[in-house]
């Protein structure tokens, strides 16, 4: 029995030291920091060279609700490349992400993608209040 609960102990400690099983696999990560790059770099151009918060007028609520459903519209087009949702991104990305040791790595593996990500507007993405993509 004691040798038992030694072992058990041990496949636990090693399983928590290592992570697996709780986290996502590369496969996913890929998934999901694809999915955050190209939202990224389509809201940076969404926003490009047109009115922004802050600067001149507030738009109208009319013309804030075309450009949230084009928004919506644009990002689900992009997500669907990842065979994702509106839904699934938002409720996985804080898991996602908040495994930075596992973005980081995937990021590592993927200099090209790493030049991309690190190129976003992430305070605005990834943290603070609001809607995220």
């Amino acid at each position: 029995m004691r040798v038992a609960g030694l072992f058990g102990g041990t496949i636990l400690a090693v399983l928590l030291a290592s992570n697996q099983g709780w986290t996502a696999d590369s496969a996913e990560i890929g998934r999901f920091v694809n999915a955050r790059i190209e939202i990224g770099e389509m809201m940076t151009n969404y926003f490009q060279g047109g009115e922004r918060f802050g600067e001149g007028e507030r738009p109208s609520p009319e013309r804030m609700q075309e450009m949230r459903t084009d928004i919506n519209s644009k990002v689900s087009a992009v997500l669907s490349k990842y065979g994702l949702t509106i839904e699934e991104y938002r409720g996985r990305s804080k898991e996602i992400f908040g495994d930075e040791a596992a973005v980081k790595s995937y990021l590592d593996q993927h200099p090209d993608l790493k030049s991309r990500y690190e190129a976003l507007p992430l305070d605005r993405m990834g943290s603070g209040g609001g809607r995220r993509y």
